[in-house]
C-alpha cells in the first residue's frame, strides 16, 4: 500500500514539475514557448517511465532536457543497474538527442 501511495505521489509530482520549472527558470528563451512545451514534455515522459519501472531511486534522480532534445540525469541510484536502466530509458525516449549522465552515480552506502 506504501508503495502504490509513493508511486501516486512520484507520478503527481512529475506531471506538475514542468509547471514548477517554468516558473523557476529564468534563463530560456521565452520568444519560442512551443519548444520549452516540447523540452517539459520530453523530460515528464522519461520521468513517468522511470516510475513505471519501480527503480527504487527513481526518486533520487533528476532529469532535466534542454532546448536541443539533450537530457541532463544527475543524482544517485541504488545500483549500477538501475542507472543503466534509467539511461537506457531516457535514450528509448522520443525526441531525446543524447542523454548527458556524467552527474549520476551509483550510492556509496548500499
Amino acid at each position: 500500500m506504501k508503495y502504490k501511495l509513493a508511486t501516486t505521489c512520484f507520478v503527481i509530482g512529475t506531471v506538475l514539475a514542468p509547471a514548477a520549472a517554468y516558473a523557476a527558470d529564468s534563463d530560456r528563451d521565452r520568444s519560442k514557448p512551443a519548444t520549452f512545451v516540447k523540452d517539459s514534455v520530453i523530460t515528464t515522459k522519461i520521468k513517468t517511465k522511470l516510475a513505471a519501472e519501480h527503480l527504487g531511486s527513481a526518486k533520487h534522480i533528476k532529469v532535466d532536457t534542454d532546448m536541443n532534445g539533450v537530457v541532463w540525469m544527475t543524482g544517485t541510484a541504488n545500483s549500477q543497474d538501475e542507472v543503466d536502466k534509467a539511461i537506457a530509458i531516457a535514450r528509448d525516449t522520443e525526441g531525446v538527442k543524447s542523454v548527458n549522465s556524467d552527474h549520476l552515480k551509483v550510492r556509496k552506502d548500499r
